[in-house]
This record gives C-alpha cells, sequence and structure tokens, in this order.
C-alpha cells in the first residue's frame, strides 16, 4: 500500500505529459526490423512532413507496401503526434519512453498488494473456520429454555409460600374464603412429581451452558473470531467441543421438550378464575394430597 501510494503521489506531482493524438501515417520506405521513413500532414506547419520512425514490425503484412491497398504502393501505420508545447507536430516515439517512478511504484507494489491479500485471507481461513454460529445459538436456546423452567418453578412454590403466610388450606371445598393457596398448590399438582427435579436440572445446566457460551463468544460470527486473540480463540474451540457434546446428550435425553413442557405446565394458574375453579374442584377429591405438598414445600405442617 505504501509503494501504491508512492505511485499516486509521484503521478500527482510529476510533470504533466504534452497531449497527442493518433494520426496515421504513410510508409514511403520500410524494413525488415521495421525502420522506416514515413511521411504525414502536420496541421501547424501546414505542410506534408518526412521523417524516420520506428514502426511495428509485427503488424500484417496487408499494411505493407505492396500489398497494403494505395495505388502508390506505400505501406501503412499509425503514431501519435504531439499537440502542445514546442515540440507540437512531431511524432512522439512511444518505444523510446521510459518508465517513470510512477509505473515502477506501480509494478512493485502491485504484485506486493496480492500477495498480502491472499496471504490475509490464508491466515484468516482457520478462524472462518472455527466458527461455530449455529452451534452457539443452539446452546444460548437450551440455556435459556433450561433457566426459564427453573425459574418458573421457583415462582410456583414462591406463590405457595407467599399465600400460605396469608391463609391456611381449608377444611373442606365448599370453604374456601381465599383460594390463592389452593391455586397455588394446583399448579405444582398438575406441573407433576417431576417439576422440582426438571428445576433443580434445569438451573444446573443453565449455570453450565452459560459458563461455556462464554468460552466460546468468539465462535459465535466471524467477526467476533477475526478480532480474537490466539488464546480466544483456543478457548473457544475448547467450549465449542464441550457445548456440542452437552447438546448432544441433552437432545438425546429429550431435556429441550422437558423444560419446554415444564414451563407451560407451571404457567397454567395465570388464568386465575379458570384455575381457581380447577383448584377447588381437585382439592376436594383429594385434599389429604394437598396437605402433604404443602408441608412438602414449606417445610411444616399445614394449618
Amino acid at each position: 500500500m505504501v509503494l501504491f501510494a508512492c505511485s499516486v503521489v509521484s503521478y500527482a506531482v510529476g510533470p504533466d505529459l504534452p497531449e497527442a493524438r493518433q494520426i496515421d501515417l504513410t510508409v514511403l520506405e520500410e524494413k525488415s526490423d521495421g525502420s522506416c521513413r514515413v511521411r504525414w500532414t502536420d496541421p501547424y506547419q501546414k505542410r506534408a512532413r518526412e521523417a524516420p520512425y520506428q514502426c511495428d514490425p509485427g503488424r500484417s503484412d496487408l499494411l505493407k507496401a505492396p500489398w497494403y491497398s494505395d495505388s502508390r504502393g506505400y505501406g501503412w501505420e499509425t503514431a501519435f503526434m504531439l499537440t502542445e508545447g514546442p515540440e507540437r507536430g512531431n511524432l512522439k516515439e512511444l518505444a523510446e519512453s521510459d518508465l517513470g517512478y510512477s509505473d515502477m511504484f506501480l509494478l512493485l507494489g502491485a504484485p506486493l498488494i496480492a500477495v498480502g491479500l491472499v496471504g490475509g485471507n490464508l491466515r484468516a481461513l482457520p478462524r472462518v473456520l472455527g466458527v461455530e454460529a449455529r452451534l452457539v445459538r443452539r446452546a444460548t436456546r437450551l440455556s435459556e429454555s433450561a433457566g426459564r423452567a427453573a425459574e418458573d418453578y421457583e415462582q410456583a412454590v414462591a406463590a405457595v409460600r407467599d399465600a400460605q403466610r396469608d391463609t391456611g388450606l381449608p377444611q373442606d371445598a365448599d370453604h374456601v374464603p381465599d383460594p390463592r393457596l389452593v391455586t397455588a398448590l394446583w399448579v405444582l399438582r398438575e406441573a407433576g412429581p417431576h417439576a422440582r427435579e426438571t428445576a433443580v436440572l434445569g438451573r444446573t445446566l443453565a449455570k453450565q451452558v452459560r459458563g461455556l457460551l462464554d468460552g466460546a463468544a468468539p465462535a459465535a460470527g466471524l467477526r467476533s473470531m477475526l478480532q480474537a486473540g490466539p488464546t480466544a480463540r483456543l478457548n473457544a474451540a475448547q467450549a465449542v467441543t464441550e457445548l456440542r457434546l452437552l447438546l448432544s446428550d441433552a437432545e438425546r435425553n429429550g431435556l429441550p421438550e422437558r423444560f419446554a413442557q415444564t414451563s407451560v405446565d407451571l404457567l397454567r394458574g395465570q388464568d386465575s378464575d379458570r384455575a381457581a375453579l380447577a383448584a377447588k374442584a381437585d382439592f376436594a377429591g383429594e385434599p389429604a394430597f394437598y396437605q402433604s405438598l404443602l408441608e412438602q414445600i414449606t417445610g411444616s405442617p399445614a394449618t
């Protein structure tokens, strides 16, 4: 890039080349090496001029004498005539022009830029291959589902304890002045006996996955992987390996579905009116179960 910039600067501050335009030449004489004597019309001196010129010996034979379609038996060539400065009207010998500093800088810089781009992409390839965005998204969803199941269970238990401080279990279903405690217990009963076990598992799993996600953060995207240092990329690769094993085990045991179903079961009490009616009817059938469940949650006999 430095050489390329030098080329641009050299071109910008260098002397301006005189303008030239392309004209046709009549080749009067021509040797095998391309040395010619040509004639052209000089519009500035308003006369025909002749001068030696280096023709292109490799041009088609149809442009050379005597095959060129010119009744006088001359050949044809093209050249650039200067249109500015004291030399205007003269032919510009392209073959004699040397490379300037701008061209030299450009010729040296362009290959280096190409090598740098190719080398940089090859160096970035291992980082790109280490991106596991889909795996990180799956692990994030599992962590959120597990944590949500644990939080929903804790909220359901908290609802029972809050209601138990204000009221106790009624003696029968016909006298339920405050249905909050019965409804809160009914929610846990509907969630099933495995809700607590699922909540404990979800809390543990969510904590474990979050720790691995912190280490695997660079692997979540191309940009983050390219910006990460060698140590961070190594840690990300190890975390991704552990996440892959953990996800495989969790999906094989159906844990994502189990967490989701537990959350759904624990949210049944959101419709308080319908939940209260269902809880009252269920309590009437098994009041002893509700008393036992309350003792398990609060750790004290129901009153």
